[in-house]
């Protein structure tokens, strides 16, 4: 473990700033991660569990593959049994359910579904591949769009005619917003790490000035995400809303610009569906005209696929912090990692997925919320 790593995963800080957490707290706080790697380390370290009652932490949309929309994947699915497609995805995209199944069923029934590690794997597969049509699922957020970006502009220089891309890009900022101006009482953000690599900090000043909700960009290790909780309680105790960046080791203001300059030179807003939120405008990318070529909409033919889901699932609840896994009829019984009903399960990044490993599996399949708090030294 590096000496950088080890300050982060300190003991006697951690109980020092829990310490410093409990004196801060002055009332009742639902402080929301939109970021499923944040979800994750949450649940890893049983922060949740160390924290004062007054402080309950929720889940926002931050999993690209539980907002990936039901339409999405069955547009994705008809593709991939088209004659002479071969479908090269990331591997979380498996399960995902759709209206006919997942890409997982689909391959069992003859579909060409290979598992790639990037865009430029796919492109690749392209290259190796001449007499086949070779579409990219392209999904995520601003963190993995500059990637996508980059493979179709290297499409074009190469002027590969049988890489298409299939895009599902969200931005996160609308969703903040939505979220913000929604019916969830939201009294802090813990700020997306990875996206705001990607953006900056300064994009989430409007949640501070207008809807009055602190922001805290936060890093993942255990002493990242307890100095950000930290941060935002003395703004809630100060009655204060700012935009905070406790990760500027890897965040600056303005973000990556040349990574931003390449994404929107390949990629437009639009008005997107997320799975759980609807319709958010603004808040996702589409492919520009000028790569029409290489886009998978404009060459494929499918057909709208009538809805079959569950509708026991409240993933959609779930992601937008009304509902937590636990009061899901299906939460680990019907709804497992290896049989996933809705999509929040099927990514590690998804929060039934962390509850599911860290919480219900741990305690023994026991799902109760109740907090099993660890008494810190003084």
């Amino acid at each position: 473990m590096t000496k950088e790593l080890q300050t982060y995963r300190n003991a006697d800080l951690a109980k020092s700033l829990l310490r410093q957490i409990e004196k801060e707290v002055s009332r009742p706080l639902r402080i929301m991660e939109v970021c499923g790697g944040h979800t994750m380390a949450i649940h890893k370290y049983g922060i949740n569990n160390l924290l004062p009652d007054d402080i309950q932490l929720i889940s926002g949309p931050g999993c690209p593959v539980c907002v990936t929309p039901v339409a999405y994947m069955d547009i994705l699915l008809q593709i991939a049994m088209q004659p002479d497609v071969i479908i090269a995805s990331y591997g979380d995209l498996m399960r995902v359910p759709g209206n006919l199944g997942n890409l997982e069923a689909v391959r069992a029934k003859g579909a060409d579904v290979r598992l790639v590690i990037s865009p430029l794997d796919a492109l690749k597969k392209a290259k190796e591949n001449p007499g086949k049509k070779v579409v990219f699922p392209a999904i995520g957020f601003e963190t993995t769009a500059p990637g996508t970006a980059v493979a179709l502009l290297k499409a074009r220089e190469m002027d590969v005619d049988n890489f298409f891309v299939l895009a599902s890009h969200r931005t996160m900022p609308e969703a903040m917003q939505k979220l913000a101006s929604g019916k969830i009482n939201i009294d802090g953000f813990i700020g997306p790490g990875h996206v705001s690599c990607i953006t900056g900090s300064d994009v989430y000043g409007f949640l501070a000035s207008k809807y009055g909700i602190p922001v805290v960009i936060s890093g993942f290790e255990p002493i990242d995400l307890l100095m950000s909780l930290l941060m935002i309680l003395k703004q809630a105790r100060l009655s204060k809303a700012v935009v905070e960046n406790q990760y500027d080791r890897a965040v600056k203001p303005a973000g990556n610009v040349q990574a931003q300059k390449i994404m929107y030179s390949v990629f437009e807003s639009c008005d997107a569906e997320w799975r759980g939120l609807g319709k958010i405008n603004g808040s996702g990318l589409e492919i520009r005209e000028s790569f029409g070529k290489w886009n998978a909409l404009q060459h494929f033919k499918t057909s709208p696929v009538a809805s079959n889901e569950d509708k026991r699932c409240i993933c959609g609840k779930i992601l937008t912090g009304l509902k937590d896994p636990g009061q899901c009829p299906l939460f680990g019984a019907q709804c497992t990692p290896e049989q996933p009903v809705g999509a929040c399960m099927v990514s590690h990044e998804g929060t039934c997925n962390a509850w599911y490993r860290f919480k219900f599996m741990s305690n023994g399949n026991n799902t109760s919320t109740s907090r099993q708090r660890r008494k810190i030294n003084a």
